[in-house]
């Protein structure tokens, strides 16, 4: 490498800092390190991946909800996360990486989506406190990566955030008609509460000092808050909801310490987390085999899609070919 080009690598880098220090944009044309560019690949892959991935426990439901209020509703909660996927497979693409790339590294288990979408949902009551628990803690994760320094990731998290916003009321709703339901109805509630407790304060992380990558990714601005900082800030938030819910937090060590202005919360455990990471988790299996048997029986989708746009698509400076024939006939 010559003298000049090191000078000119040193000076985009000098100006990638600068922008980043000053809470500018990056952008996709942007000079960025290419460990910036595969951190955001590996994070924004995730995220896409949890989003088609967690269609699934409560589409399980669609066909047994209890009215056809709560169907439709369920139904529409549904398609927000097709949609929430294809924002971020799109702004993931601006990087330089392929649909079809990323989905067979999640076919092949070569990346990874959120671990809570392996549990499974048992009851009606599951869909209320995924709403309000998963939901929940998504938008506290969420929330502050509208700001995150890459651009098209930032700007597709105002809409995802707003849509989420609906879908944790929407569980709150659910959970609270329950709590105030049947003595059954309360217990079902409680039940899911248990049950989707742990696994959603495990969603953040693991603990900072065991975190590959979040010191790196705040360094860079593409996450503003540290995982045990943003866990800390659900656990505060979800206490006084679940008192109004009437339903009880399954942690006996769960109490407010005067002194740090923040909830006390038991231990988490982690072995859980790492089993379920491995693939050991209740549902492994069936949540990627049901997205690989759906990506195959869509391929005919993909490529009439692509075949019509083939045959529509307008050669640079002229018309279609169709429109061709018309004036020739």
């Amino acid at each position: 490498m010559t003298t000049g080009t090191v000078d000119a690598a040193e000076r985009y880098e000098a100006a990638f800092d600068e922008a980043v220090a000053a809470d500018e944009r990056i952008e996709p044309r942007d000079w960025m390190p290419d460990a910036y560019r595969s951190t955001l690949i590996r994070q924004m892959a995730q995220h896409a991946h949890s989003e088609i991935i967690g269609m699934q426990p409560e589409a399980n439901w669609i066909t047994r909800a209890p009215s056809l209020r709560r169907k439709a509703i369920l139904m529409a909660k549904v398609q927000d996360e097709a949609g929430h996927g294809l924002y971020l497979y799109s702004a993931t693409e601006t990087l330089g990486a392929s649909r079809d790339e990323l989905l067979d590294k999640l076919h092949s288990g070569r990346q990874r989506y959120s671990s809570i979408f392996n549990y499974p949902t048992l009851t009606w009551a599951d869909v209320g406190a995924i709403g309000w628990l998963v939901d929940g803690a998504a938008i506290t994760n969420q929330v502050p990566l509208c700001r995150c320094s890459y651009g098209p990731y930032a700007r597709a998290m105002v809409r995802i955030c707003k849509e989420e916003s609906f879908h944790q009321r929407q569980g709150y709703e659910l959970l609270l008609a329950l709590s105030r339901g049947t003595p059954a109805q309360h217990a079902m509630a409680q039940d899911a509460v248990d049950r989707w407790w742990w696994p959603s304060l495990m969603m953040f992380g693991p603990p900072d000092e065991e975190s590959a990558h979040s010191a790196r990714s705040m360094l860079w601005k593409i996450k503003r808050h540290s995982n045990d900082e943003l866990r800390q800030r659900f656990v505060d938030i979800c206490v006084p909801q679940a008192e109004a819910l009437g339903l009880t937090l399954p942690d006996p060590e769960l109490r407010w310490n005067e002194q740090r202005g923040h909830h006390d919360f038991g231990p988490i455990d982690w072995s859980e987390f790492q089993r379920v990471l491995k693939g050991e988790g209740p549902c492994n299996e069936q949540r990627l085999g049901q997205r690989r048997r759906a990506h195959e029986e869509g391929a005919w989708v993909r490529e009439a899609a692509a075949a019509h746009a083939a045959r529509h698509r307008t050669p640079r400076g002229g018309s279609r070919p169709e429109q061709r024939e018309e004036r020739t006939a």
